[in-house]
């Protein structure tokens, strides 16, 4: 596979998850809750994973001959939790706020390095937690927002979310695995499965809308399990980690326009000046003296 295709699912995947906030919440809208939503999105995630491993004949191997216990857990504490508490806070919050909490994975990341190797921010690490914060609150709308009106709850499960996607992020990086793409997302999600229906059982699907839900699980789950997924799992091994957490901000200006568009959330001019901080201090924390 040349450079430039890695490129560009990387790009598809960070696009693809930054679509995904709008369409939830048009679900929400469509009288869904997030106990219905959530294991109606992994489920046929999973799903539709499995049936791409069908058709693909390279990726047909024994899971149990990889690292398959270090990829379910990943799976359990980053994917599953990501998804479920994420979910939550779109129902409590505007998805243009929820993509901004969640984009706190940077800098919480960043930190989680240094705890686990026992050192200091460098110098660039620093300048890029600064600009991520000061982002953070200029597109937050911190001056013009009645936080009395805001969802406390909302703004924790948001915050939870972030962290969840740093563990996801920073642990996937530490294994080492020699199965094909398909099946490491096929672990990771299949995985996730039983926790995510001790949480909210399948029974979920047995009511007057089981089928309509079942449709909003195929496209979420589409949007944010397979297409991120397995673009990641192909691409990243390509172009390195460094440049795809720089092209995956692509999410985030994906994710505010979609909303904005979509679902027809404002958004200021000092939000959008938060955003390119936001970018900017992305783009410095991958810096490579």
């Amino acid at each position: 596979m040349g450079r430039w295709l890695a490129i560009v699912l990387v790009l598809i995947g960070a696009s693809s998850y930054g679509l995904l906030s709008s369409y939830i919440k048009m679900a929400y809208d469509q009288g869904f809750t997030d106990g219905q939503i959530t294991p109606a999105q992994m489920t046929m995630g999973t799903v539709f994973v499995w049936v791409l491993i069908l058709f693909h004949k390279k990726s047909w191997v024994n899971p149990f001959r990889g690292p398959w216990i270090k990829l379910g857990l990943i799976g359990i504490f980053g994917l599953s939790l990501t998804t479920v508490v994420y979910n939550i806070a779109l129902q409590e919050l505007d998805a243009s706020l929820c993509i901004i909490l969640l984009f706190q994975f940077t800098w919480m990341t960043i930190a989680m390095d240094c705890i686990v190797k026992r050192r200091l921010p460098k110098r660039m690490e620093g300048i890029a937690i600064a600009l991520i914060l000061a982002g953070t609150i200029l597109a937050v709308n911190v001056f013009d927002t009645n936080w009395g009106e805001l969802s406390i709850l909302g703004i924790l499960y948001g915050l939870i979310s972030a962290l969840a996607y740093s563990v996801f992020l920073f642990f996937t990086g530490q294994v080492e695995s020699s199965l094909p793409p398909l099946m490491n997302s096929a672990i990771m999600l299949t995985a996730a499965l039983p926790i995510m229906y001790v949480l909210y059982p399948p029974t979920v699907f047995v009511h007057e809308n089981g089928g309509m839900l079942l449709l909003w699980g195929l496209l979420l789950g589409f949007l944010g399990q397979v297409v991120p997924t397995v673009s990641f799992n192909i691409g990243i091994p390509k172009i390195g980690s460094a440049l795809a957490a720089m092209l995956g901000s692509v999410e985030l200006p994906v994710a505010i326009l979609a909303a904005s568009l979509l679902i027809g959330e404002p958004i200021t001019g000092l939000q959008w000046g938060g955003m390119v901080l936001i970018l900017g201090g992305i783009i410095i924390s991958e810096y490579k003296s």
